[in-house]
């Protein structure tokens, strides 16, 4: 417990840059229009693209040993992969929409 609280005290400002970007990042997403919302999905789907190879990167250096790492890993390419897939999923929906019957 005493390693955690050093850990948040010597990292403080990181974590208020944190809370503040979830901040900030809610309300440019609220703010953006319907008709907007699917076509920066797809520009999205992209980033998370780029973040899911990271996480293999990262994985990739992580000392076999440390599962916790190895876990977080393993989560962030879950998580990644399941928000490619969606998003693809919802702009190929909306893009149906659009074809000619």
């Amino acid at each position: 417990m005493e390693t955690i609280l050093n850990l948040i005290g010597n990292n403080r400002e990181m974590i208020y840059f944190i809370v503040l970007s979830v901040f900030v990042g809610i309300e440019v997403i609220g703010g953006v229009p319907t008709v907007l919302h699917t076509p920066l999905m797809s520009g999205a789907n992209a980033i998370h693209g780029v973040v899911i190879v990271g996480a293999i990167y990262v994985m990739l250096n992580v000392d076999p040993t440390d599962y916790v790492a190895l876990a977080l890993g393993f989560l962030a390419v879950l998580l990644g992969t399941l928000n490619v897939v969606g998003g693809f999923v919802v702009t190929d929906r909306m893009l149906e929409m659009f074809k000619k019957k």
